[in-house]
């Protein structure tokens, strides 16, 4: 079964073509600006794209109703377009999309794969908010979680790596792009995570301000008379890395403090503080930690970023080798050889996740990961794969 996979981020449009044993046949990466990319690049870019057999769309929000990949239809259309105000940002520019692949190729099985659906599985303690009773009863208010696309496929590969089943396995996994969030992944199954109700919560992302002081956000609303409009705005695309440093491009944040620059570097140093708080964070919610995974275009490309993350966390057993993580952005441990916690960086594919639900949902045949070498033997030598095994990966 060949999928087109539509993956409508924040800050781009990816779309990957796979065949049955997720061989990358073609790709198109269009800039998405707010999350909306240009309509007549788009429908280029389908064009050249062949004869796929049906389509998997990433969609952020499934609410508490969808925990599973589902063929789309009019109802659950209809369904998802009511969470969009729940992740303003992601959510309304990948219905627009679907609906222009579905014009486009017509006839195709569409399938929507959820990036909160990994989370079904966080305990009550995770997921409540400590709210009055009558609101919890009236509506979801609960902790979703996000990302959960590319922090299943991590996992997945992660287990691949070091050679062993992902039963067996406790894994802090981040995942650092425009957007970013930790999960904690304990016998593959996500029981704790940063982002929450919406995709505003946790980490500093490009433009987003992650968590914040609800006291403050009334504090404003009341003294500035500011708008709902102006503020949901403000927290969505003027915030984050933007607010800080004004720009929401990691690599220019990084130069820039690189040079000095004083907003870059308190930038940095906010986004480093508040990523390591959370990977501690998730850590403690388990048995015990064994290996620290680093995913998503910041943390496959960003090595000034890990080794800020991990500075400090020594006491969790994530210690780097910083010649490993200088050198390498690809499927690799980049641990110190005697670390007792393996700190891994794994190529983002949540199209292969997406393809693999698409499979199993319309009744494909999901075939076996191939075999790998493994990387937990010998600490010293870490493998890094070629990119014709990355694209063979099942």
């Amino acid at each position: 079964m060949r999928v087109l996979v539509v993956n409508a981020g924040s800050s781009s449009l990816k779309l990957r073509l796979l065949d049955s044993d997720d061989t990358l046949i073609a790709q198109h990466d269009l800039p998405a600006l707010r999350g909306r990319a240009d309509e007549a690049a788009l429908v280029a870019a389908l064009s050249d794209l062949r004869a796929p057999d049906a389509v998997g769309h990433r969609i952020v929000h499934g609410g508490a109703t969808y925990q599973r990949a589902v063929r789309l239809d009019v109802g659950v259309l209809r369904d998802l377009r009511a969470l969009s105000d729940l992740a303003p940002l992601h959510q309304p520019p990948a219905l627009e999309v679907q609906a222009l692949v579905e014009r486009s190729i017509p006839g195709l099985p569409s399938v929507a794969c959820f990036d909160t659906a990994f989370h079904a599985t966080l305990p009550a303690a995770a997921f409540t908010y400590a709210l009055p009773r009558p609101w919890r009863e009236r509506w979801p208010l609960r902790r979703f979680g996000f990302h959960g696309l590319s922090h299943a496929y991590a996992t997945r590969r992660a287990a691949e790596l070091l050679g062993r089943p992902v039963e067996e396995l406790q894994i802090v996994t981040c995942h650092l792009g425009a957007g970013a969030s930790l999960c904690a992944v304990q016998a593959g199954r996500s029981i704790d995570t940063t982002m929450g109700f919406t995709p505003l919560e946790g980490l500093v992302m490009a433009t987003r301000a992650g968590s914040v002081d609800p006291g403050l956000l009334l504090w404003l609303l009341e003294q500035e008379r500011l708008e709902i409009g102006a503020l949901a705005h403000a927290l969505e695309y003027e915030s984050g890395l933007a607010g800080l440093a004004g720009s929401a491009d990691m690599r220019e944040v990084l130069a820039r403090a690189e040079d000095g620059d004083s907003d870059a570097t308190l930038a940095l140093d906010v986004y480093a503080h508040r990523l390591r708080a959370g990977i501690a964070a998730m850590a403690i919610t388990l048995d015990v930690l064994d290996a620290l995974v680093f995913t998503g275009g910041v943390g496959e490309h960003a090595p000034t970023v890990r080794a800020m993350a991990a500075a400090g966390l020594a006491q969790l057993g994530i210690v780097l080798d910083s010649d490993r993580n200088a050198s390498s952005n690809t499927d690799a441990d980049i641990g110190a050889p005697d670390a007792r916690v393996h700190t891994l960086v794994v190529t983002a594919r949540e199209d292969i996740e997406i393809a693999r639900q698409v499979r199993h949902l319309l009744g494909g045949t999901l075939e076996q990961p191939p075999a790998v070498r493994t990387i937990s033997a010998r600490r010293s030598q870490p493998h890094t794969l070629t990119p014709n095994e990355q694209g063979s990966r099942a």
